[in-house]
């Protein structure tokens, strides 16, 4: 098993960054063959999602529509920060994937790619990539 992290640097309040060369780069370098791959994000107002990677509108458009189901202000929020849509949108995308690993690769669709999702920037971010070997090759 090995773990490596990196820093994503986002541009805007809310953005959705392409991370999956990054976390090819981890697998990469641990050696794995087979196993998994499990991309962590340790912040409550960002997340990692996997998605379509190929036409940058699905990016846009999944933002749009979290904006529109998680309003940044709402009057019946109570976290005195402000910032409890972010909180809320990391909820429902969640701090983890885990993606299998095939031959040295991320088993990844045609058109998928990793993303890391930021709802409280810009700011720079923590990602960790833990990479777990299968048995065999423990």
């Amino acid at each position: 098993m090995t773990t490596s992290e990196f820093n994503v640097g986002t541009p805007r309040h809310d953005c959705l960054v392409d991370i999956t060369a990054e976390v090819e780069s981890a697998v990469k370098d641990s050696g794995a063959q087979e196993g998994f791959a499990v991309v962590f994000v340790p912040h409550t107002t960002a997340a990692v999602t996997i998605n379509e990677n190929a036409d940058p509108d699905v990016m846009h458009d999944v933002l749009k529509q979290l904006n529109e189901i998680v309003p940044w202000r709402q009057p019946f929020y109570q976290h005195g920060e402000g910032n409890s849509a972010a909180h809320v949108k990391s909820s429902m995308l969640g701090c983890s994937e885990t993606v299998a690993l095939s031959a040295g690769r991320l088993t990844l669709g045609t058109w998928q790619g990793i993303y890391f999702a930021e709802f409280d920037g810009p700011r720079s971010r923590r990602v960790i990539v833990q990479v777990v070997a299968a048995a065999a090759e423990a």
